[in-house]
């Protein structure tokens, strides 16, 4: 399958590294270049890609915004945010919007084209070291209101799932969370879609942050 990548960034110089990087992918089709939010949005009804490799900070309509509206759409592409930083607040707010994952600018180029693969394949592009730094950072001081917020999202959820969104809170993989729980691989994704579907997330990183948001994962809910 051919990968339809938009690429959107407000340096031109940069756009033009990832073309070159990524345009020589068998794989992958650049199928568009935009220097803002506001033309990710138009050009991803009018081009749908696959995947968006979006910059955090852009003028007029930074791509924070832009990923919130793309996520909010019917059949929305997957969105890789590209930033400088590590654990910044409005990577987090991407990640909570919807974004598939991060991939900082300076990733070596073999690694961004495998993180346009894994992101259109389904999978996060957060290695579970990442998860939980991005954990620590975002939710260690949780006010308690959110904390409410965030249980009362997870009681839709049955006891068995819950741990499993726990588990996936750890950054743990799916064979890791079989492992732990004595379950089936086939049995923890039905678990993890089920968990998606139940709490209308779009991926493991939301049911992470949520997880965090939550507070359970100083309890030890997954023992």
């Amino acid at each position: 399958m051919t990968i339809r990548l938009l690429i959107v960034d407000d340096d031109p110089l940069v756009r033009a590294g990832l073309t070159f990087m990524l345009g020589g992918a068998e794989d992958i089709e650049i199928v568009g270049e935009g220097a803002d939010g506001a033309e990710a949005v138009e050009l991803a009804e009018r081009l749908r890609p696959d995947v968006v490799l979006m910059d955090v900070r852009m003028p007029r309509v930074d791509g924070l915004t832009a990923t919130e509206r793309l996520r909010a759409r019917p059949d929305a592409p997957e969105v890789v945010v590209l930033t400088t930083f590590h654990a910044d607040e409005q990577v987090l707010r991407a990640l909570r919007a919807g974004a598939a994952g991060f991939v900082l600018k300076d990733t070596a180029p073999a690694e961004i084209v495998a993180a346009v693969r894994r992101v259109a394949g389904g999978e996060p592009v957060l290695s579970p070291a990442v998860t939980r730094r991005l954990m620590t950072h975002v939710a260690n001081s949780a006010p308690d209101e959110r904390r409410g917020r965030a249980r009362a999202r997870l009681n839709p959820l049955a006891e068995r799932e819950l741990a499993v969104a726990v588990a996936v809170g750890r950054g743990h993989s799916n064979a890791e969370i079989a492992a732990g729980l004595y379950l089936s691989v086939p049995t923890v994704k039905t678990h993890v879609s089920r968990i998606l579907a139940k709490l209308g997330l779009n991926n493991r990183v939301q049911i992470a942050l949520l997880v965090h948001d939550a507070g359970l994962l100083d309890e030890g809910a997954a023992s």
